[in-house]
Order: structure tokens, then C-alpha cells, then sequence
């Protein structure tokens, strides 16, 4: 595991937020390479999201790892983040929100952002506008990444839905969690960052990568 020491939670802006980027999968549609060591400006792309999400007004982050755990952490170093690795990715993305929920940072935060490591077009600046109005509905609200009109990622979960995420099984995210909530949902347009994400070979070069091993 990689510590962190990313901004505490009480020097962050209130209702912080810390970041749980999920980079545990097999992403088995890439034909056995894997889509987040794929280079984008020289870059591998988990250290590319991460970097942006240390980059913004976050309290921490946190790297969820599963699925070749080791060379994931290698792109990672040097970065202000602490990693998490979740045994039982196999098992189903549940495994690893709950993991990522569990970390100590994470669980005593005011809300925790879901962020997908293969997002390539999210920034920073996006970011920091779904952090900010969380804050503005007082760490309340569920605040989803939208673009045109069209629902999205990343999303942040306030602590109240803790417990339920702790209870997801299988293969399944947030989605029916969050529409069955009850919370008021915030959602935030950021554009096409909200749905590029590179799940297959082409589109990890349609979206500017290159990919290695």
C-alpha cells in the first residue's frame, strides 16, 4: 500500500470530499492489455486521472487496485494518494466501492467521489465544480457528473449512503442506489468528460491513447 498525505480532512474545504478512483478491474474487452497503463501524452492512464484528482480541492484520494495490482501502483508512484487493493475484484465492481468506502480517509469524509480511472477527458476544473456544489447543497445531495442532458461520471456520495454502499454485491455501481436514495441529486454538466471512457482498444486510441502492455 502506497500512504498518503494529501490534505487532511479538516484542512480540506468543508463539506470535504476525498476521491475514490476504482482501477481495480480486468477490463476484459481489451484483449489482454490493459487500457490503464495505455499512454495518453506519455502518460500511463490511472496516473493521468489521479494526477488530476490530487490536483484538485479534495481532502485525499484513493486507488482501489485489483487486477495487475503491481504494475498499477508502479504508475502510481511518487503521487500523494494512498492504494487500497481489493483481493476480490473478480467478484464484481461492488467489491471495490466498498473497499474504497471502507478506506479511512474515505469513511470519515463528508462525501466520497466515485471517479473511474478510464475517464481521459475529465479535468481537474470538473472536478472542483461537482466538489463545489456539494458544498453548496451542505454535503447532502448526491452531485452527478453530467453531459448533454445525459447522466454521467464521476458522482459524489454523501456520508449518509455509507451503509448502503457497504451492502452492494455482484457486478453492480451506484446507479440503483442512488435513484432509490431519496436524496436530492444534483446533477452538474461538465460535458463529454462525463461519458468518455475507454473500454475497448479502439476507443482508447480514438480517445488520443496508445496502448503498451
Amino acid at each position: 500500500m502506497i500512504s498518503s498525505t494529501h490534505r487532511s480532512d479538516i484542512d480540506g474545504p468543508y463539506p470535504w470530499v476525498s476521491i475514490v478512483i476504482l482501477a481495480a478491474g480486468k477490463a476484459s474487452r481489451m484483449g489482454g492489455k490493459h487500457k490503464l497503463l495505455a499512454r495518453f501524452e506519455g502518460v500511463p492512464l490511472v496516473r493521468r486521472v489521479t494526477c488530476i484528482a490530487t490536483a484538485s480541492s479534495a481532502s485525499s484520494v484513493a486507488v482501489v487496485t485489483g487486477h495487475r495490482a503491481m504494475e498499477i501502483e508502479q504508475a502510481l508512484c511518487g503521487l500523494d494518494v494512498t492504494t487500497v487493493f481489493n483481493p476480490d475484484y473478480g467478484q464484481g465492481l461492488a467489491t471495490s466501492l466498498i473497499k474504497g468506502i471502507s478506506c479511512e480517509s474515505v469513511r470519515h469524509a463528508c462525501g466520497a467521489m466515485i471517479l473511474p480511472a478510464d475517464m481521459p477527458a475529465v479535468t481537474t476544473a470538473d472536478l472542483d465544480r461537482l466538489i463545489e456544489a456539494f458544498q453548496t447543497a451542505g454535503g447532502r445531495a448526491i452531485i452527478r457528473a453530467a453531459g448533454n442532458g445525459q447522466r454521467g461520471n464521476p458522482v459524489i456520495l454523501p456520508r449518509a449512503l455509507q451503509g448502503d454502499v457497504l451492502r452492494l454485491k455482484g457486478d453492480v455501481g451506484a446507479r440503483d442506489l442512488i435513484r432509490q436514495s431519496g436524496l436530492q441529486i444534483v446533477d452538474v454538466d461538465i460535458g463529454e468528460g462525463a461519458h468518455l471512457d475507454v473500454d475497448t482498444p479502439e476507443a482508447v486510441e480514438a480517445a488520443g491513447g496508445a496502448l503498451t502492455t
